[in-house]
């Protein structure tokens, strides 16, 4: 694996890895606290639509997946707060819809010859330079985001009551939430895929949770864990010659089970 370390695409997978792992550790745990796993799951499959829009407009395709997907989070986010009581129907409807418009663009697509299943399960090989310079950009707002309203978060995110007696915009940071759930899969889909983007959003976070006291070191342990299980995979599947995001999610789960084998209650 040294050698392959001269190689530019090697360095730019490595460095992906690291920022994706940073942005997941710190969005998963938001995810997990605020029980929003499913929500995460129905952005990642609709952000397709985004990818489907982007190839048939000849447009970036971090682009399009990022505005599809925040507009899948906003419309989510509206639901959530105004439609409880029906929100597993909405987000399965907005789910399929979201993956048919992808598909059906893709179709529509003249002279298409990009590889979906780079798509569907990550191609953490082929990020490029622009690639790097949107993921980085993603997770300094993110880093900033969390520190500058780190204590309204965390009262929005453990007690949202609480919150709104304090006087902060519970609906808001929560749509804020959604927002940045929705950008941080769209960075990860480049490493493990649409398919298997939540595993790396709630393993690592699984964990995490055993191990921290506090919002604050859930964040840090898990965005540690999502470095060492991105980078543990990479050596996998560049040694057994394997799908690479994959190859992340199957080391990700072999150490769940372990922690699961050995911790004490």
């Amino acid at each position: 694996m040294l050698e392959a370390l001269q190689y530019e695409f090697i360095q730019n997978a490595l460095l992906s890895g690291l920022l994706v792992s940073i942005a997941s550790g710190i969005i998963g745990s938001l995810i997990v606290v605020n029980r929003m796993v499913f929500l995460a799951g129905g952005i990642a499959h609709t952000s397709y639509g985004g990818i489907g829009l982007a190839l048939f407009f000849g447009i970036p395709i971090f682009l399009g997946a990022s505005l599809f997907a925040i507009a899948a989070a906003l419309l989510m986010a509206f639901l959530t707060l105004h439609k409880r009581e029906r929100i597993d129907t909405f987000i399965g409807l907005i789910w399929a819809v979201g993956m048919a418009i992808g598909i059906i663009f893709v179709d529509m697509t003249p002279g298409y010859n990009v590889d979906l299943m780079s798509y569907l399960f990550g191609s953490i090989l082929a990020v490029s330079d622009a690639d790097i310079y949107y993921m980085g950009g993603l997770v300094i707002v993110i880093i900033f985001i969390i520190t500058f309203w780190y204590r309204d978060i965390l009262a929005v995110s453990y007690d949202s009551e609480y919150a709104k007696l304090r006087g902060i915009n519970v609906n808001l940071f929560y749509t804020l939430i959604l927002v940045l759930s929705a950008l941080s899969v769209v960075i990860a889909i480049k490493v493990v895929g649409l398919i298997l983007v939540i595993a790396l959003l709630t393993i690592p976070i699984y964990i995490a949770e055993k191990l921290s006291s506090s919002l604050y070191m859930m964040m840090f342990i898990s965005s540690l864990l999502s470095a060492f299980f991105t980078l543990t995979g990479l050596i996998v599947s560049y040694t057994l010659n394997l799908t690479s995001g994959a190859s992340i999610i199957l080391v990700s789960a072999f150490c769940m089970v372990l922690f699961l084998l050995f911790k004490r209650d």
